[in-house]
């Protein structure tokens, strides 16, 4: 009985403490999560700084997502930002598409759209146009 005790023990504690480490590891990606994160001013991350941003504000069906994504531009993976070069032109963000959306210049329309109530904020604007400036690498 003794053993059985502490074989017990030593299994509740084990589960204990893998639940509490799976709680603690939320990675789930939401705006306000993603508006704390500061995107940096240089060496910008396309996996850590501009997909997040993009799958929180772009890339859910209904907009740049899905079997018919708007505009027919799909922003849900690093291959589909960059398949266009006038969407995402690499080291030229004044020539990429995506820039004069965010920025709302060019003739381009707005986007998030003003009626969504989704908001890019100027760090992830320049973090955009710095990524891409930067290359537009898949790093």
């Amino acid at each position: 009985m003794k053993f059985y005790n502490k074989y017990f023990s030593i299994i509740l504690f084990f589960l204990f403490t893998v639940s509490v480490t799976l709680i603690s590891c939320d990675d789930t990606l939401t705006i306000d999560n993603v508006d704390n994160k500061i995107i940096p001013a240089s060496n910008v991350s396309f996996a850590n700084n501009i997909y997040p941003v993009l799958q929180v504000k772009c890339a859910f069906t209904g907009c740049h997502a899905g079997s018919s994504p708007a505009g027919g531009i799909d922003l849900t993976t690093y291959a589909n930002v960059t398949a266009n070069p006038n969407v995402v032109f690499p080291r030229k963000p004044e020539l990429s598409s995506l820039v004069w959306a965010i920025e709302n210049t060019a003739g381009v329309p707005e986007m998030p759209p003003r009626y969504s109530g989704i908001v890019l904020t100027q760090n992830q604007i320049q973090g955009i146009k710095t990524w891409i400036k930067e290359g537009a690498l898949n790093n």
